[in-house]
């Protein structure tokens, strides 16, 4: 119900229920900008003074090392490798499930939900018992010289699984909000089925689609626990940015780990811009995935 706000000589005024007043907006706007203050802008601030704290040649002699340079070379592969197959997952898994009807729809969704809930230790450590050295698969793989563990594979299967629910969340409510009524109308002209994927469904979601692969693309170069259990940490060959930035700092080597961390944070807030830039341009067809 609606506050009655009655003065003499005047017409009764209604406010609504959910209206606050200028000061209570005030203090959640502040409440708002405090944490976002404390969680988000502080440390990021504090990683690019730690990395410059020696001087800006200091910090760059450290990114020219090996294992800076190797680290960042692996993350870029390993993310230019896994995004693009995360990409085509995506697209064939929302395809199926918002173009077919079949028993087992919801618990298909759930699993490709699972990532979301699984510790990203856990499914490094899965990665580890099914293709480790001791296993069958891993044994006969390693005999053969195709090690998977302790190897790019294993980072790319353990990048893949902390990922593929991205492009594909993204991807599916947008797809059933669009309907099946075009692609039914180019099929009954004639149409194939890989032409009304490119001339119908693929235009229809490009612009969700490049949203869920920029989230995809952060979160894989950004991932540590799966990646620091298959990829053994090793240095110039399996390290990545995040776990050669733990090595780093756990050796006191601050200005090098800063110095490292400040180049992946500078990624990040790449990605964020072309997030951004993308919601404001395109809210329209994007509001589809925020509505479910």
């Amino acid at each position: 119900m609606s506050d009655i706000t009655v003065t003499k000589g005047a017409p009764p005024r209604f406010r609504s229920a959910t209206e606050e007043s200028p000061l209570a907006r005030w203090a959640m706007i502040a409440a708002a900008v405090l944490g976002l203050g404390i969680l988000v802008f502080a440390p990021l601030i504090a990683v690019f003074v730690e990395a410059l704290a020696q001087g800006v040649a200091a910090s760059l002699a450290s990114l020219a090392t090996r294992d800076a340079q190797e680290a960042i070379k692996l993350t870029l592969t390993i993310a230019a490798i896994s995004v693009p197959l995360n990409a085509i997952f995506g697209v064939a898994a929302a395809w199926f499930i918002t173009k077919f009807d079949f028993r087992g729809k919801a618990f298909l969704i759930t699993l490709i939900d699972l990532p979301f809930s699984v510790s990203p230790v856990v499914a490094g450590l899965c990665i580890v018992l099914m293709f480790g050295t001791n296993s069958l698969v891993g044994g006969w793989l390693v005999a053969n010289g195709y090690p998977i563990v302790f190897a790019m594979p294993g980072i790319i299967l353990a990048t893949m699984f902390v990922t593929f629910p991205f492009v594909a969340r993204e991807l599916i409510p947008v797809m059933i909000e669009q309907g099946r009524a075009e692609e039914e109308a180019a099929l009954t002209l004639g149409a194939s089925g890989w032409r009304v994927f490119w001339t119908v469904t693929l235009p229809n979601i490009r612009w969700a689609l490049l949203y869920g692969v920029l989230l995809c693309n952060a979160r894989a170069m950004g991932e540590f626990g799966a990646v620091a259990v298959v990829s053994g940490k090793i240095r110039g060959q399996t390290a990545t940015m995040p776990t050669t930035i733990e090595m780093l700092y756990q050796e006191y080597l601050s200005v090098a780990a800063f110095s490292l961390a400040a180049v992946l944070a500078l990624l990040a807030l790449v990605t964020l811009l072309l997030k951004t830039a993308l919601e404001i341009r395109h809210a329209d067809q994007l509001a589809a995935a925020h509505r479910h």
